[in-house]
């Protein structure tokens, strides 16, 4: 995996807002290493047989974030926090249409003793979690964006601590609030 250079990362992000575009390959070929380990560990949480592969998200991700380009990024911490919140943005899409199609888009009708039974019944509710986290956002910003950062982004905390200017003992703690918090909310709302 190539070590990613900070300032060579901000550098061409800052020529990508001055409007050279020919940046874009570049930039692409200096973070994917880093974004797909973050689809990776993202892709973790996700049921088997989840349509998007690390390869999909990371490339999905990046069109986003090409396509938001105008909005000039400050430096590489800015460009992963756009990149996590495309990435979670992604999969809450795909997890809205999936569960649109189980609420009769792709209807069968089956007698209840031949219905099959979900083989992802115990998988991880993303919707909900993307739910509780949007009123986490309103009661504590910096929490629900660490949250982001360290579940869909796969960030480490002290990765997150970095991203977000805190230091790692803050980190630790505002992800065991956020985290206890976010648990109540989906599971005793």
């Amino acid at each position: 995996m190539p070590a990613l250079q900070t300032q060579e990362v901000t550098a061409m992000l800052h020529r990508l807002h001055q409007g050279a575009e020919e940046e874009f390959p570049r930039l692409f070929q200096a973070v994917y290493y880093h974004l797909r380990r973050l689809a990776v560990q993202q892709l973790r949480h996700e049921r088997q047989g989840h349509t998007l592969n690390p390869t999909a998200l990371v490339h999905e991700a990046f069109l986003r974030l090409v396509d938001q380009s105008e909005a000039g990024w400050n430096d590489r911490k800015h460009f992963f926090r756009a990149a996590a919140q495309a990435m979670r943005r992604i999969l809450i899409s795909y997890a809205r249409r999936r569960n649109a199609a189980r609420r009769g888009g792709q209807q069968q009708h089956l007698p209840l003793h031949a219905a099959p039974i979900p083989e992802d019944r115990f998988s991880f509710d993303l919707l909900a979690l993307d739910t509780a986290l949007q009123k986490l956002a309103t009661w504590d910003e910096r929490q629900a964006r660490l949250v982001e950062l360290h579940v869909f982004g796969g960030l480490t905390l002290n990765e997150t601590s970095e991203v977000l200017e805190i230091s790692i003992a803050t980190a630790k703690r505002e992800w065991a609030s956020a985290r206890t918090w976010l648990y109540r909310e989906i599971f005793w709302g």
